[in-house]
Formats: C-alpha cells, structure tokens, sequence
C-alpha cells in the first residue's frame, strides 16, 4: 500500500462551553511510515487521537482512513475498515478486562473480527511471540504480568486485526526507562517488518526522534510546525518548538548528541 493512509484535514473540535481543543489541524501519516505527534498536556494530542480513531466527530474538516470518514465506520464494511485501524494505550493495563487472561484478551480481539474459533489458539500463540512474549504467558491474567509485559500483551492485542495504521497515546510513559527502550525498539522493528503506519502521540521529544519520519508540533489545538526530526531539531522555527527542545535537554546552541536511531526519510520528502 503506498499514498496517505490517515488524512486529517482542517480539522476542528470544541467541546461544550469549552475553547477550542483543536483549530484547523491538517496532518497526513503515509501508508508504512510514522509521524510522530509532540505537544504539552493540554494541546490537543488526546482529542487529535480520538478523532483518528472516529470515537468522536470533528465540528469542522475532516479525518479519513484510506478515504473513507473515521467517524462514519458502521456496519460489517465499517467493521473490516475498523479492523485495519488499531490503537495502542497510554495505560495498558487499565484497558485490559481484569476478568480475562492475556491470551482471552488477544483472543476476544480475534473473535469480534472474525476469526473462527478453531484458529484463535494458534493465532494467540502466534502473536504472543511476535512481540517477544513466551505463549505460557497467555494463561496469566494482567496483573501477574510485568508494565512491559502487559504492554506487549496490548501491542500483541492491536496487531490482531493485522492493522495498517496503529495510533500510539504516550505507549511507553508509565514505564521504566530501560523497558521503554525495549518497546520502542519493538515498534520499530514490527513497523518495519509489517510495514506498517503509526500515528505517535508523546510528550517526549526523545522517543518520538527515535521512531518518527516526520514530527507535527501542535500547541493549542494549531499546528505550529512540521518538519522532519533533522530538520526539527536542527533548525526549529517556532519559538515554541525551541522552547520544548530546551526543556527536552538540546537546542540549537546546545543540542543533543545525534541519536543512533535516526530514521531515513521517506524517497522523495521534502528537505528540511
């Protein structure tokens, strides 16, 4: 699949007697790629997210999913296109039926989408590996699992539908900094192993350098700048990007060393 896959375009949202949670906001995530998503509390990243996934409409603009309007999925057809959509939670945990086993959790996944009953065991097992989980864990309920263990369990639960597009809210926030770094390094290589696209919401500049193609800066519900993570960090040209990267530990008078896990750019983006 090549092109846009997720394409928001001025985008807007208010909640009741509220200002506005976003205003105008255009963004595109192509088909394999990721784009990282950067912005303190209350910017508007959550609201962006909710809107990707069609859990709420936008007031104004528009948010498409392989052309088709995130917020109008209904029925078997909506279902299918659903399916290729798939979120992964800042609070892994809290999103799992406490009731239900890891494996119960992937496997009630599989059943909503159709996967016949006599398959889902294998499929589990399957998917538990994929995400570097021994299958034995699928017995276990949630809370005799590790942050990073749940967490792949969450990760093993979203790619069930063999989605094309995962929107990811803070994923590795609530975990230690060594764990993170292990789920980062998983992200990267599913993506790149299943070609997959990813909408990555931070608040953490550093992890999003890490996985990100292009970097969206959104502060108030705007768009203040998009760039590559280069070009970002390099040559910021908000002042509000600048200020997060000073806070961040680099700026351009004294930034970061290089990190080792720079993406490419995709063939034919812009320069910086």
């Amino acid at each position: 699949m090549t092109g846009d896959l997720l394409v928001v375009d001025q985008a807007s949202k208010r909640y009741r007697h509220g200002p506005l949670a976003l205003d105008g906001v255009s963004l595109r995530v192509p088909a394999g790629r990721t784009v990282g998503l950067v912005g303190e509390s209350g910017s508007g990243k959550s609201t962006l997210a909710r809107l990707c996934l069609g859990l709420i409409a936008p007031d104004t603009g528009t948010v498409r999913f392989d052309g088709h309007d995130t917020h109008r999925l209904r029925g078997r057809a909506g279902r299918r296109i659903r399916a290729r959509l798939q979120f992964l939670p800042q609070q892994p945990r809290g999103s799992l039926n406490p009731a239900l086993k890891a494996g119960e959790a992937v496997a009630f996944a599989l059943r909503v989408h159709g996967t016949p009953r006599a398959e889902r065991p294998d499929r589990v097992a399957e998917l538990f590996r994929s995400v570097g989980l021994d299958p034995a864990l699928a017995r276990r309920h949630p809370r005799q699992l590790s942050g990073g263990q749940v967490q792949r369990v969450a990760i093993a639960r979203a790619l069930a539908t063999r989605p094309d597009l995962i929107v990811c809210d803070e994923p590795t926030s609530a975990l230690d900094t060594t764990v993170q770094a292990q789920v980062l390094d998983l992200l990267g290589e599913l993506q790149e192993r299943l070609g997959l696209a990813c909408l990555f919401i931070s608040h953490d500049l550093a992890v999003v350098r890490h996985l990100a193609h292009r970097v969206v800066v959104l502060r108030h519900g705007r768009v203040v700048e998009e760039n590559t993570p280069a070009g970002l960090w390099n040559a910021p040209r908000h002042p509000y990007t600048r200020a997060l990267l000073a806070a961040d530990g680099g700026s351009p008078e004294h930034p970061p060393a290089p990190a080792p896990a720079d993406r490419p750019a995709p063939v034919g983006e812009p320069a910086p």
